[in-house]
């Protein structure tokens, strides 16, 4: 199963890539992931291409360090509402067990175990991978950018007790010690972060508990992440549907597969891509013809027709009449829960 990520750890690939010396588009190209979201931060791509990019791109330039310059310019904003509603808790430690309750909603392949004994936490990150561990950059950009946010609630004065990395050591020592500020331990048997429970009790001044109280109930209402490659499909076609630009080749970009992988694994769920398509159009075409200013021939391109007429002639087998008179409040009878539908008709 594809692992899904929001594609806004990407938002300073481009300086941090020509910084080093590498061409961010042809970067991108290797690695297979669509150009088009690093202009959009909301936008889910596969997991195991982030990695693929992050891994060629420290290659490629010598900068072993590649993963943690990443980390240095992210922060919250980059976690979207997973951001939000850590920056409202009301301590640093409740912040870090909101983290680690919500991250899968930025990233499914994540997970963030935090345990206390005794004066000391220890934060162990787990990334899914088909190897035994997950390749070093991953674990530098997710590590150093949980280190980061940690840091803009506590203080910039703030330093983790210790830092334990399971990859061997890299040539340059110093420079882990200087991000961390601590000590760096390599070879280790997790990635993890040990922290000071008396800074857990650190209270984040900026905090807001009605807001929080919001968040929350926001975010739990989305915690649910597509498990199933119905349900991934689905995400992808709906997010690409809403930009205008969708088709079962770009959602096989997203997804770091081809189409016909895609084809296989939808219909052994019993349905197809070109089903998750029509719903997904049908939800959204209500949306945008509500705006009587909007031009049907725009509203079409968006969708993926090939012409006006062909979106009209779909409209009219989906709901049973024209979008003038959806758009004048004519509207057929609801059909009976057992009449065949307009799409098979």
């Amino acid at each position: 199963m594809t692992d899904l990520v929001r594609s806004a750890g990407l938002s300073y690939y481009p300086e941090i890539a020509r910084s080093v010396g590498l061409d961010p588009k042809q970067m991108m190209r290797k690695a297979r992931l669509p150009l088009a979201c690093l202009d959009k931060p909301d936008t889910p791509i596969a997991v195991a291409g982030l990695r693929r990019l992050l891994e060629l791109s420290a290659e490629a330039s010598g900068a072993e360090d590649f993963g943690l310059r990443l980390a240095e310019r992210g922060g919250l904003t980059n976690f979207g509402a997973v951001g939000l509603i850590v920056r409202e808790q009301a301590t640093v430690g409740e912040a870090i067990d909101a983290f680690s309750r919500f991250i899968h909603i930025h990233h499914d392949g994540m997970r963030l175990d935090v345990a206390r004994d005794g004066q000391i936490v220890t934060a162990t990150l787990h990334l899914r991978d088909r190897r035994p561990s997950a390749p070093r950059q991953a674990i530098d950009m997710v590590l150093g950018s949980i280190h980061r946010i940690i840091q803009s609630l506590y203080g910039h004065d703030w330093r983790p007790q210790e830092v334990h990395l399971h990859y061997p050591p890299p040539r340059d020592r110093k420079r882990y010690r200087e991000f961390y500020g601590c000590r760096v331990t390599f070879n280790a048997e997790h990635d993890a972060m040990l922290l000071s429970a008396r800074d857990m009790e650190r209270r984040i001044p900026s905090a807001h508990p009605l807001i929080a109280s919001y968040l929350r109930k926001r975010i739990e209402a989305i915690e649910t992440r597509p498990a199933s490659w119905e349900g991934k499909v689905d995400e992808v076609v709906r997010t690409l549907l809403a930009g205008g630009d969708c088709t079962v080749e770009r959602v096989a970009e997203h997804l770091a597969c081809t189409r016909r992988t895609i084809h296989r694994h939808l219909a052994a769920s019993g349905t197809s891509f070109s089903a998750i398509l029509d719903a997904q159009r049908a939800d959204l075409v209500i949306q945008l013809i509500e705006d009587p200013d909007r031009p049907l021939a725009d509203i079409a391109t968006q969708l993926g027709f090939s012409a006006q007429s062909a979106m009209a002639r779909w409209f009219r087998g989906r709901f049973g009449c024209t979008v003038t008179d959806w758009r004048k409040g004519v509207r057929p009878p609801t059909p009976p829960p057992d009449a065949p539908s307009a799409t098979a008709a």
